[in-house]
This record gives structure tokens, sequence and C-alpha cells, in this order.
């Protein structure tokens, strides 16, 4: 459809706002309470416009563009209009910009500037509340609220703890917890979301509070150090240290949103335990060094080893922690220099079952959907993963799913916070998944759920799989894994008439001496019901650290080179040779398990970690 906002012709399509509209056409309408992470709340009124036509001004973030609408946004009424509102608001709000931690990063500033509201015409009596700082991360001054429920909805839509809300009603109402309490003592999960939703200086960071004023510091980009969900960071740098950590709205696979750790976790980056300088041990003592005396020591000692050894002497462990630059190049190092593939890296004990299970089921061992994805589902099963303690902004997106109706299976032997949420809590004993995935494919075979269709063109193998899982009956699956069987029941329905129905877990199954069964059992499943290759389907492992899965893309494991091609085929082998120049051993090297054995045995002599704490 197309309307006409402020004489443009803009294109806009269906349930688009008008606000929407302007924005995707450059046109800026200023707004207090909205948020592109929440649904229209219209309470500030500043978005209002006038539409061709219309009775009076209408909130542009809640109103519907139509095909043919004429609308103008800063027309004399409406400005005039904003400014009475900023006026009111300033009238009661506590005049301290002067030593306000969003001087300069303030909507409500920013908003007075632009309509040249200077100081409020109004007199009387204004709201006076006393500073919180009765948390451990987050400072609430009540009395620069101005009420616009930004907060409110953000813990309540988004992050779904249901903390804040409005506390009396009229001139005294403010944001409180229940009974006011410190945010401490509720549901909260100090992400500090609240903040980043917050249009002024009443909900600030506690620790970049009253350290470094918003011009003064420097914004770095980068991608979060914690878990495998790869939110985008905002570094905020003054003196070449951190100070505090945003996200940007629309962005990233948090939309902005962002966990405790993420946005607080940074202080080790400046930590005063951190090594500085080379450690070399002398007499038993460690002792600093020169990076000459090191790197000296290190390459003489490593040349011995390999010349009186051979290369397979030596090991290396790789981390998923560090970038893909460098476990390429560590991998590269170990391969084209030491001459060995006793390379590997922490996956190998998390998620190696993922690669390997995958991989045989889907020929690639990566999540199949994207985290955007899940928010389209209709169903899930989560398994062998606390994924919102774990994988906190991965289950924002399965929280948003079931606020629009989606269903949830948990199976899992604790009360986690995802199975207190579930419509179907499957409390399994530990160390019996299988029994239980193939029991749920049991009752959809048996049901006629099954996607044929899907079954007949997309995958081999159906028929010794209906035989490999026919004998797992409900009540057999009762007796192995502790689940009623009405129970497994009810969780195969929910699953196989699902239209959309992703699947999501971590290493509460892989990290097991019978994870790749596991990994191949969901696999399994998921193809069983035509939940692959659409949006809000598939099999989406949750990765323990920030970059499993390039560090097993980048080759750092014994048995592939990057792109997981055999060290053991010749003619891939040779395209590496051709590229690095150098000839390059054929023979699996060891794991990190294995790698530790040989060290006993003293057939290792000497081991490179780069970013790991493998003990």
């Amino acid at each position: 459809m197309e309307l006409t906002i402020d004489g443009r012709l803009v294109k806009a399509g269906p349930g688009t706002t008008i606000l929407q509209a302007a924005r995707s056409a450059g046109i800026d309408i200023p707004t207090l309470c909205q948020d592109d992470r929440l649904e229209p709340f219209a309470a500030c009124r500043l978005c209002l416009v006038e539409v061709e036509g219309g009775r009076g001004p209408v909130a542009s973030c809640a109103a519907a563009a139509a095909d043919g609408m004429v609308v103008r946004t800063e027309t004399d009424e409406i400005v005039e209009q904003r400014r009475v509102l900023l006026d009111l608001l300033l009238s009661d709000h506590k005049p301290d910009c002067l030593i306000c931690d969003r001087a300069g990063d303030c909507r409500l500033q920013d908003l007075a500037y632009r309509y040249g509201v200077e100081t409020s015409s109004y007199a009387g009596e204004k709201r006076e509340y006393p500073v919180r700082e009765d948390t451990p991360f987050i400072v609430f001054d009540p009395s620069k609220c101005i009420l616009c429920g930004r907060c409110v909805g953000i813990c309540d839509e988004v992050q779904q703890c249901h903390v804040l809300n409005y506390a009396e009603r009229g001139f005294p109402a403010f944001i409180s917890t229940s009974y006011g309490r410190s945010m401490v003592e509720t549901t909260c999960e100090m992400c500090g979301n609240c903040v980043s939703a917050c249009p002024t200086g009443a909900l600030q960071d506690k620790r970049s509070r009253r350290t470094v004023r918003v011009w003064d510091v420097e914004k770095v980009d980068t991608v979060c150090p914690y878990c495998g969900c790869g939110c985008n960071l905002t570094l905020h740098v003054a003196d070449g240290k951190v100070v505090r950590v945003t996200s940007k709205v629309g962005e990233g696979p948090g939309g902005g949103n962002l966990c405790v750790k993420g946005r607080y976790g940074f202080e080790f980056i400046a930590h005063p335990d951190r090594l500085t300088r080379p450690l070399v041990r002398v007499d038993g003592k460690l002792t600093p060094a020169s990076w000459d005396e090191a790197l000296e020591l290190i390459t003489s000692k490593l040349f011995d080893i390999r010349q009186e050894h051979g290369p397979d002497a030596i090991a290396g462990f790789a981390s998923a922690r560090c970038t893909n630059e460098e476990d390429y190049v560590f991998q590269k190092f170990m391969r084209a220099v030491i001459g060995t593939n006793n390379v590997d890296h922490c996956a190998r004990l998390c998620h190696a079952s993922s690669v390997t299970g995958l991989a045989q089921s889907f020929g690639s061992a990566a999540m199949t959907n994207s985290f955007a994805d899940l928010e389209t589902a209709d169903a899930f099963l989560i398994i062998g993963s606390n994924t919102s303690e774990a994988h906190p902004i991965g289950a924002l997106h399965v929280k948003t799913a079931m606020r629009k109706g989606a269903k949830l299976v948990v199976a899992d032997p604790r009360e986690i916070d995802m199975a207190r949420r579930a419509d179907i809590h499957l409390r399994l004993r530990p160390g019996t998944n299988v029994a239980l995935l193939n029991g749920l494919a049991h009752v959809i075979i048996e049901e006629g759920m099954a996607d044929d269709e899907f079954i007949a063109a997309r995958t081999e193998g159906f028929e010794e799989m209906r035989e490999a899982v026919r004998p797992y009956t409900p009540s057999l699956v009762e007796e192995i894994t502790g689940v009623p069987a009405d129970k497994v029941v009810a969780a195969a329905r929910m699953l196989g008439t699902a239209e959309r129905a992703a699947i999501l877990y971590s290493m509460g199954i892989t990290q097991h001496s019978h994870g790749t069964e596991h990994v191949l059992a969901i696999s399994n499943l998921a193809m069983l019901t035509g939940n692959v290759g659409r949006p809000g389907t598939g099999v989406n492992p949750l990765r323990g650290q920030n970059n499993v899965q390039g560090c097993c893309d980048m080759g750092a494991l014994p048995n592939v080179f990057p792109g997981y091609q055999p060290v053991t085929d010749p003619a891939l082998r040779a395209r590496w040779e051709e590229g690095w120049g150098v000839e390059l051993s054929g023979d699996v090297g060891l794991t990190v398990t294995e790698t530790f054995d040989a060290i006993h045995e003293g057939t290792v002599k000497a081991l490179i970690v780069m970013g790991e704490n493998v003990m």
C-alpha cells in the first residue's frame, strides 16, 4: 500500500503503523514511550499526527497505516501540542541536567531542545522520591521518571519477569516493585533491559554512574564473550577502560536485549589479576620475563622436542572463546609448522556429539534455524538445556513465541525456570533421553502424525527407524524414564500436531557417553514431523561458549581441516598443502581426552594451550 506523509509518497506493508511507515522513509516522529521491542503503548502522546479526513490527531505509534492515507507530522497545531506536553513533563522533572549522567543521551532533553522548551511554565507541587541504589547494577531515581511505561513493558513483555509496575494513581503515581521491595528480593534477573529502555535518567547503570560524560566516551561494537547466543555489544570506552555496555535495538540475536552477564560482566577486562606480560617458571616459581625471552624459550623447547620425538609428541588446545581468526591461525600453526593434527578444543567435551550427529543427519553441524525464527514456532521441545539461565537471550525468543500462543514441552530432571513455564514437563530420569525421544517418535508414528510427504521426499532409512522405535511404547518409556505414559502421549501429540515445532537442546544431552545417539534421536524426531527447513522449526543446539561453532568451522579438530574436510582424504589434503606450501600429516590427531592419556603415557611431551582452562 502507499500513503503520503509530509508530502512524500511512502510504501508500507500490511500491519504497519504510521510511525513505522514514517521512519522507514526517514521521517522522524518524536516519541518517548515507544520502543521497537514493545507493543505500542501510546502513553506519551508526542507521536500525535494529523490524518486528512480524521476527527482529530492520532497516535502514530498505534494507528495502522492505510492505502491512500495523507498524514502530516509537523503542523503548527501538532508542534504546539508537543511543546505543551514537554512543558508538562518538565514541570515535575528533577532539574539536575547539569550533573545527570544521561545528559547528552536523554531523549527528554533532546526533544526539549528540538521544540525549544527551555523551562516549564507551570508551578506547583513536585514529586520527590529518594534515589534507590539497593541493587548491585541498577540505580533508580523516581524523581526523573516520566511514567512512559517502557521499563514496565520490557519487564513484562520481553523479559517476562513482571518485576516493575505502576504504584498509586494520578499525580503521586510512580514505578515500583511489588510492595516497594528491592529488585534483589524479587524475580528480577538484573538484565538491565529496563535501563536500556528508559528514555531519561530515571534508570541508570550503577557501575558507570558518575564516571564519565557520554561525549567523552568512544563506542566500540563487538560480540558478547559469554554463551553461544552471539549478542551484539557496544562497549563504552573512556581512557582505554570499558565503563558501560549497551546493545543496539533491532540488531543481532538479542534485538537490543542483553542478559546480566553480557551487560554487566565486563570488569574482568581491566581486572588487576589479568596477566600483562609473560611469566617463565624459574626454580619452580613463575617470574616475569620479556616477550623475546619467552618466545625464545618456547621455540627452542618445541624445536628440540620435535627433533627428538617427532611432531606428534606435541599437542595443542585451541579455544571456543577465541575468534575465528585466532583459531584458524592456531590450527594452521599446529599442522603447517609443528606438523601434527594433534589439535582440539573444549567442544570435544560439550558439543562434539552435535558435530557428529548433526553432520550425519543434515550434513552441517550448526543450528538449522536462527533465533529470530523461533518466534514463529507453534511448539517447542527443550531438552537438556536450562535455557533461561545458560542462554537467556535464546529463552527470550521462546518466551515471545509463547506470548503469541506457542506451546512448550520441557524434558529435564529438574524443575528449571522453563519447566515452570512449560505446558508439559517431562521429568525424566538422568540418562534416559534416547528412550524418551524414541517414545515420542513411537506415538507420532502409531497415531499417524508423521509427515509422510516430507519423509518420502527428503529422508532415508525411515523403515529402519520405525522398527527401532516400535518397542518404545508409552508404558515401556514410563518404566525406563519415570515419565508417566499419559504425559509422553500428550507431549507427542503437542509436537506432532504443531504446524511448526522447534527443538532446542544443550549440554544436558551432549555431555554424555551416548551424546551422539541423543542428537541423532532429536534429528529423527524433527524429520519425522517434517520440522526441518522451514521458519519456526529445526534442530537447534545451544552452544556453551561464545564461539564453539566458529572454532569447529575453523578446523580446530584432530580429524578435519577448516570446513570439516577430512585430513585422511589425499585429494583434500593436497589442496591445503598447495595453499599452505608445506606437506601435511594424513594421520588423525589426538582428541582432548586422548591427549591427557598420552601425556600420562609419556608420548606427548609438550602441550600448547590457547585461551583454555583445561583443568
